[in-house]
C-alpha cells in the first residue's frame, strides 16, 4: 500500500507532507501513492512507556480482552507500548498490523505473595533471580521486570524483595543477555540497591529521596513515574489496608502526598522521564494523554 498525508506537522507547525509505504514513512515523494489525508495536523504517534496488554484484575486474560486493550491505546493515538509485565502470552499481536507495536518485559518475577495474585512469577528462592531473568531475556523484547518492593505482611509495610548480592547478580545476567531491567518500587528502601546494581529503570518511585535521585543521575537511571495511578488510585489503596496494616497505609498515604514533589525534584536533578499510565488493572487503557 503506497499512501500520502499533506497537512501541518506538530509539534514545529510547519507544512508537512508525508508518503508511507508498507509501513515505512519517509518525506520523499513515491509514485502512485494515494493521498488520504489532506489539510489538518499530522503529529508522531504517542508511546505509553508503562502499560500492561494482557493484565485484567486477576491476572492473565483472554488473547481477544488483549487485543482490545491494544485497540484502545491504537485509538487514543498510543503507537508504541512498553508492556511493564503480563502473565499473557501476547506475541501473537506482532501479526496484527493495525495494532500498536509492543515492547515487551514478559512476566513480573517476584517471591510468593509478595505481589498482586495471578500477575506475576514467583520464586521460591532468591537465588532463582538470575536463572529467571535469563529465561524472560531469551522470551522477550529486550526488557526485564522485577518487582522491587511489596508490602511484607510480617511487617506490615512496605518491603525490598531482593538482597542486593540478589540483585546485582540478575541484573548483569540481564545485561549480559542483551536485556534492560526496570523495577516496581513505591518505597525508599528497595531503592539503593536496585539503583547500585546497575538497573536501568524505575517504575513509579514515589519514595526517591535526595540521595537516590543524585544516584540516578549519576547511573543515568532512567524514570517512569506513573502519575495517574500514584495521584487517583494511592488513596484507595491506603483506606483498604488501613486496619489490618496501619504502617503500610500510613506509608501509602505519605508517599502519595510527597510523590509529585519528588518527580519534581527528579526532574530538576536531569533524572530522564518517560510518560507511562500504568494502564491495565487500576487504571484503564488509553489514559496515556492524562499521564502527559
Amino acid at each position: 500500500m503506497r499512501v500520502h498525508v499533506r497537512g501541518v506537522g506538530l509539534p514545529d507547525e510547519t507544512p508537512t507532507e508525508l508518503w508511507i509505504v508498507d509501513g515505512r514513512i519517509s518525506a520523499e515523494p513515491v509514485a502512485g501513492a494515494d493521498t488520504v489525508f489532506d489539510g489538518g495536523w499530522i503529529l508522531p504517534g504517542l508511546v505509553d512507556a508503562h502499560c500492561h496488554v494482557g493484565l485484567g484484575e486477576r491476572g492473565e486474560i483472554p488473547l481477544d480482552d488483549a487485543i482490545a486493550q491494544a485497540e484502545i491505546e491504537r485509538d487514543v493515538g498510543a503507537l508504541l507500548l512498553r508492556d511493564c509485565g503480563s502473565p499473557t502470552d501476547t506475541r501473537s499481536l506482532d501479526d496484527h498490523d493495525d495494532l500498536p507495536r509492543i515492547i515487551r518485559a514478559g512476566k513480573h518475577l517476584a517471591r510468593p505473595k509478595r505481589y498482586a495474585a495471578g500477575f506475576s512469577r514467583e520464586l521460591e528462592d532468591e537465588w532463582q533471580l538470575p536463572e529467571a531473568v535469563a529465561e524472560e531475556a531469551r522470551r522477550g523484547d529486550g526488557w526485564i521486570k522485577l518487582v522491587g518492593d511489596w508490602i511484607d505482611r510480617t511487617v506490615g509495610d512496605l518491603a525490598p524483595l531482593w538482597s542486593d548480592d540478589v540483585l546485582k547478580a540478575a541484573i548483569e545476567t540481564a545485561h549480559a543477555h542483551g536485556a534492560r531491567v526496570t523495577a516496581h518500587v513505591f518505597s525508599e528502601d528497595a531503592l539503593p540497591g536496585l539503583i547500585n546494581a546497575g538497573i536501568d529503570c524505575i517504575e513509579h518511585g514515589t519514595g526517591l529521596t535526595d540521595d537516590t535521585i543524585e544516584l540516578m543521575v549519576e547511573r543515568g537511571t532512567v524514570l517512569v513515574p506513573t502519575l495517574v495511578n500514584i495521584v487517583e488510585n494511592f488513596p484507595g489503596i491506603a483506606a483498604a489496608a488501613a486496619e489490618k496494616y496501619p504502617s503500610y497505609a500510613a506509608h501509602m498515604r505519605d508517599l502519595h502526598a510527597r510523590g509529585p514533589g519528588r518527580l519534581a525534584a527528579a526532574r530538576d536533578a536531569g533524572v530522564p522521564i518517560y510518560a507511562g499510565s500504568d494502564a491495565g488493572t487500576m487504571v484503564a487503557p488509553g489514559r496515556i494523554a492524562d499521564e502527559v
